[in-house]
């Protein structure tokens, strides 16, 4: 039995082509470790998932928000925000999402010669709880420099570079406490900083509906006492110097890709559409289509020069 609920607002996904997997299978690079398939779900309510004979590659499930289960021969676990698993290749498993609190996950399939070094041993959710040197931000781009590689063409040089970049976002989740201790080193000497770590956490979580609570619960000030450095230092609230990033994030994202208006929402942590482009437009002065049209009539105007 195999059934799934798609159709998430915002979601990206991509799927190889059994020639393309053929050359991977091939090629001496890329026969090591190369992904199969890899996907972004915002929001994913419904998602679902049966294999009763599992598949031939390793299932990376990092969830970033929201919750799900899934069960492999037969024993069911949860996961939840931060957390990730690697589902074993060729197991019966099951997934899904908690559609009380629908997960948002970053996944792919991966495989290959040196796949069981990074796909062994985490069955079990395992916790990548954000902190002062988490390193989110490099992680997910590292992701997204993958998903768009791939996205472009499947050119040998393509390929392997993503199969490269894909051993750096492996060993980000399974070897987290050595991804972790070069920056650790480095915040030693800037604790003292709180605005600097905050934005970084902030950056960090873009594609979260941070509260402040949550700011001051990471930093360990009280609500007043936090608000009133972060307005000191930087002339705004921290809400709303955080709208600022989403959409400083979003202008990004328009100039640079062809994604969705409705995609590049739930990268930068809005799922109201409607909410988004009034925000865009009050911080950048026109709406987000608009913005996207300025952006292409220049690069136009540029390249005819």
């Amino acid at each position: 039995m195999l059934r799934i609920k798609s159709g998430f607002s915002g979601e990206r996904s991509i799927v190889l082509p059994n020639m393309i997997r053929h050359t991977c299978e091939a090629d001496e690079y890329l026969r090591q470790l190369y992904i199969t398939d890899i996907g972004y779900y915002p929001h994913a309510m419904y998602h679902y998932r049966e294999r009763p004979e599992g598949v031939a590659q390793y299932i990376l499930i990092y969830c970033v928000k929201g919750s799900g289960w899934y069960e492999v021969e037969g024993k069911r676990h949860t996961i939840g925000c931060n957390q990730f698993v690697i589902i074993p290749k060729g197991k019966p498993h099951v997934y899904a999402s908690n559609n009380q609190d629908p997960w948002t996950i970053y996944w792919m399939h991966f495989t290959g010669q040196m796949a069981h070094c990074f796909g062994e041993n985490h069955l079990e959710p395992k916790e990548i709880v954000p902190g002062s040197n988490s390193r989110i931000n490099l992680r997910n781009d590292v992701f997204e420099d993958i998903f768009l590689t791939l996205s472009d063409n499947y050119s040998l040089e393509n390929l392997r570079y993503a199969s490269s970049l894909l051993y750096t976002f492996l060993a980000s989740l399974c070897y987290l406490k050595q991804f972790r201790h070069y920056n650790a080193q480095q915040e030693r000497i800037d604790t003292a900083d709180i605005v600097t770590m905050t934005v970084r956490y902030m950056k960090e979580n873009i594609e979260k509906q941070l509260t402040l609570q949550q700011l001051c619960d990471y930093i360990g000030y009280s609500v007043s006492q936090f608000s009133l450095i972060f307005r000191k230092s930087i002339g705004q609230s921290p809400l709303n110097y955080f709208n600022r990033l989403k959409v400083n994030r979003a202008c990004q994202l328009l100039g640079t890709t062809d994604l969705k208006i409705n995609q590049i929402c739930t990268m930068v942590g809005i799922d109201d559409s409607y909410y988004f482009s009034r925000v865009f437009t009050m911080i950048v002065g026109v709406s987000p289509k608009k913005y996207r049209q300025t952006i292409a009539e220049k690069n136009s105007d540029s390249t005819s020069e």
